[in-house]
């Protein structure tokens, strides 16, 4: 197996990598690919730590070697957010990075499974999408949008409000990963009864976390320790299944039947071969269907942005 970070110097970059080189099965190869020069120094850096998960780091020049025989590619290059931005205000810069990354994967890696973690992602996914179609590369079953981050956020906020054990509980998280696109569906949560004023608190909070962290980072950078273990979680969800383990389960954002929106997060029965089945999400509450009904215009706007962005530039 080998697993290769694009953005790896980065701060989510480093602490995915830490992670992965932790936790990834023995006799995995992690490459480690960034622009900046401080990559194979990350590289070296935590090839001293004593697990058998080989590292290696690759500069601007060696993207090729890097995607060379990957099963699976994450990329989380691009730059984070600042004070008073929102995610789609990074649209500019990182769709840029994303479309030449996705060409590179397609002409170097193109059946490695891809975890998208750059934002927007809501937009980012349908450039990698479009950008493997042009290439005519495009695996819908192998294409993912990491938006984990959104549900250790809520398991955490929920755990947090009601004294539960934080690894018991399941919040499922549907829609897209910005703003009232993210959608946690508290009706779904077993072991826990919310007031409607919880239940809109809940929400808000679980859909403004990212800008909790950047504001509090005060012009120091977004959230990328927890984006680290969310990018994390859902890596070692895709090598297991890439490994043959039955029954792995994520939310993710993914290409789907096109009911809500051509991209949606929902749960996803991830296979050797990527994705297995999209699940659909269940019975959901009066005022969870009322909000789905009112972010899914902007969704669809983000998801069409992205696509522009590759079929029709300005």
């Amino acid at each position: 197996m080998k697993v290769a970070v694009l953005g790896a110097a980065g701060g989510i970059g480093q602490a995915l990598s830490l992670l992965l080189k932790t936790q990834l099965p023995a006799g995995t190869e992690l490459a480690l690919y960034d622009v900046a020069p401080v990559v194979p120094g990350v590289a070296v850096d935590l090839s001293h730590i004593p697990t058998a998960v080989k590292v290696e780091g690759f500069g601007a020049d060696n993207l090729d070697k890097a995607l060379t025989g990957a099963d699976v590619v994450l990329i989380p290059a691009g730059v984070p957010r600042k004070p008073g931005m929102d995610r789609s205000d990074l649209f500019n810069i990182n769709a840029g990075i994303v479309r030449n990354l996705i060409d590179a994967i397609a002409d170097h890696a193109p059946e490695a499974c891809i975890g998208i973690i750059t934002n927007p992602v809501n937009t980012t996914v349908a450039i990698a999408a479009e950008a493997l179609k042009a290439k005519g590369k495009y695996n819908p079953a192998k294409l993912f949008g990491v938006t984990t981050l959104d549900v250790i956020r809520a398991e955490t906020f929920v755990a947090e409000l009601k004294g539960l054990d934080v690894e018991e509980i399941v919040v499922p998280v549907i829609g897209g990963h910005s703003g009232t696109t993210i959608l946690p569906l508290l009706s779904q949560v077993e072991g826990a009864d919310f007031t409607q004023e919880e239940i809109e608190q809940l929400t808000h909070r679980i859909q403004n976390a990212g800008t909790e962290v950047v504001e509090a980072k005060a012009g120091g950078g977004s959230a990328t320790l927890s984006m680290g273990l969310a990018a994390a979680r859902f890596c070692l969800s895709l090598v297991d299944a890439l490994n043959g383990e039955d029954d792995v389960y994520e939310y993710t954002y993914v290409e789907g039947d096109g009911e809500d929106a051509r991209f949606f997060a929902q749960p996803v029965l991830i296979g050797k071969d990527g994705v297995k089945e999209i699940l659909h999400y269940g019975d959901i509450s009066e005022y969870e269907a009322k909000c789905k009904a009112d972010m899914l215009d902007g969704l669809k706007a983000d998801i069409k942005l992205g696509e522009d962005f590759v079929n029709n530039p300005a």
